[in-house]
């Protein structure tokens, strides 16, 4: 967020909690991203907090809500509120359940994918309109396309980032597997550990596709323990990703704390991925293409 908005974010935050009978004293920011991730305290609420025009607050909290009813390791909204979407001051405020970390925080691959099995098979069970994970794709595709929004992009690692996305959109398109949908980002900064065992939050990142795509965003070690998974799809949701998120670090609007630098790294990573794969994205190009 914007460091500008920050103030008023967290204003937002402490008065939707207080004229909702919550006890706000003090402010803790726990996460600043697109969105202010905030502990309230004394009331010890977890706050959510995006710009009105840049949120889908309502779906997750809808999702959240469903998912939790089936037993899905998700994190809970706070109970002692309506689980609603609250608009102040051009924020949109969502209050969630706040989870005190436990230690070890290490998690055990085994227990990762135990988790995100349990989690995709109640996502199995809910049929909700969603993206397709090509959306993202096809949205980081425009981005490395638009030199006014990725200008510091040289000629070589732009075209290395068109040609993976392009070439790899379609290989795993083609595949015509099994898709249902995901959670979309189930990274390890979207896994609470908590003594109610592993949560995952950060919802509004789902999407359709094959789970492969999801455990892509794993630690590898994680696809050991998950069941019937295909390791060539899951090979190339891993570069794919990768792709997509190398795009991202490269966006002149990207807040990530050294987010050029991780998009260098990560643009070598690319290389030697589809080098030790035999992947060609070459061949994928158009014949009008310069």
């Amino acid at each position: 967020m914007q460091a500008s908005e920050v103030p008023r974010a967290v204003a937002a935050a402490m008065s939707t909690a207080s004229s909702l009978g919550l006890t706000v004293d003090d402010v803790i920011v726990l996460h600043d991203s697109n969105k202010l991730t905030l502990r309230l305290l004394p009331c010890d609420v977890l706050a959510r907090v995006a710009p009105v025009a840049h949120q889908v607050a309502r779906f997750e909290v809808e999702l959240a809500q469903r998912l939790a009813e089936s037993g899905c390791p998700v994190a809970a909204l706070e109970p002692r509120v309506e689980p609603h979407v609250y608009q102040r001051d051009g924020f949109v405020v969502t209050l969630w359940t706040y989870y005190e970390p436990v230690s070890p925080r290490e998690v055990s691959p085994a227990d990762y994918a135990n988790a995100l099995e349990r989690l995709h098979a109640g996502m199995r069970k809910l049929d909700v309109p969603t993206p397709h994970f090509t959306d993202r794709v096809e949205q980081a595709q425009q981005l490395v396309a638009n030199r006014d929004h990725t200008p510091a992009l040289s000629d070589a690692d732009r075209e290395l980032l068109g040609d993976t996305l392009r070439s790899l959109r379609r290989v795993i398109g083609e595949r015509g597997g099994a898709e249902q949908l995901l959670h979309g980002e189930p990274h390890p900064g979207n896994v609470l550990t908590t003594k109610s065992g592993l949560l995952f939050v950060d919802l509004e990142t789902c999407c359709r596709g094959p789970v492969e795509f999801d455990l892509a965003h794993a630690p590898e070690e994680v696809s050991e323990h998950y069941p019937g998974v295909n390791q060539d799809l899951l090979r190339e949701c891993r570069i794919l990703v990768l792709a997509v998120i190398t795009t991202w670090r490269w966006d002149r609007g990207d807040q990530l704390p050294n987010g050029r630098q991780l998009g260098t790294e990560w643009l070598s990573r690319i290389r030697a991925a589809l080098d030790r794969n035999g992947l060609d994205t070459t061949a994928d190009r158009g014949p009008s293409r310069s």
